[in-house]
């Protein structure tokens, strides 16, 4: 199987000093560079997905475009240098993006999901119509939400669906 790892909206806005910060995030941040360091290291292709907000829909209340808290944490571009960078503007990483085509010629057949917003962005993508046709897991020490406790009923939801492990387990 070729595998991919997909880092969903790692951005400024999301840590402190951002406009929504998110829980645990030091702690996410540091575990999605090891990820990112194995996945490189076995050759698993990285991409790195940035939530836009839509701009014709009136300002959101972060993420907008050329702000600084929009911009991908720069802890995750020095990880990942040469990460395919996919733009979104919907939870699902794969609706209206180009995120399909950068699998299809990645040949990719498993991915591997983290990123922010377990409950939202990370699951979408993960239980996307578009992802079926991937053997996909949720790498749960690489997601954070708003807190613990959403973080870990979202979770927990999603092992119905997809196997949720620790990135030790596959990378």
């Amino acid at each position: 199987m070729n595998k991919a790892l997909l880092v969903i909206d790692l951005q400024n806005d999301y840590f402190p000093d951002g406009k929504f910060p998110l829980w645990n995030t030091d702690a996410i941040l540091k575990n999605t560079e090891i990820a990112i360091q194995k996945a490189i290291s076995q050759d698993v292709p990285v991409i790195v997905i940035q939530h836009i907000a839509n701009a014709a829909r009136g300002i959101a209340p972060f993420f907008n475009k050329g702000t600084t808290g929009a911009d991908v944490h720069s802890r995750i571009l020095a990880a990942a240098p040469d990460a395919a960078i996919v733009i979104k503007e919907h939870a699902d990483s794969f609706f209206e993006t180009t995120l399909e085509e950068t699998l299809a010629s990645l040949g990719a057949t498993e991915l591997f999901v983290c990123g922010m917003m377990t409950q939202n962005c990370v699951t979408h993508t993960a239980i996307s119509k578009s992802a079926e046709k991937y053997k996909v897991s949720i790498l749960a020490d690489c997601c954070t939400t708003v807190d613990e406790m959403i973080h870990n009923i979202a979770l927990h939801a999603m092992s119905t669906r997809v196997p949720v492990v620790p990135h030790s387990e596959v990378l």
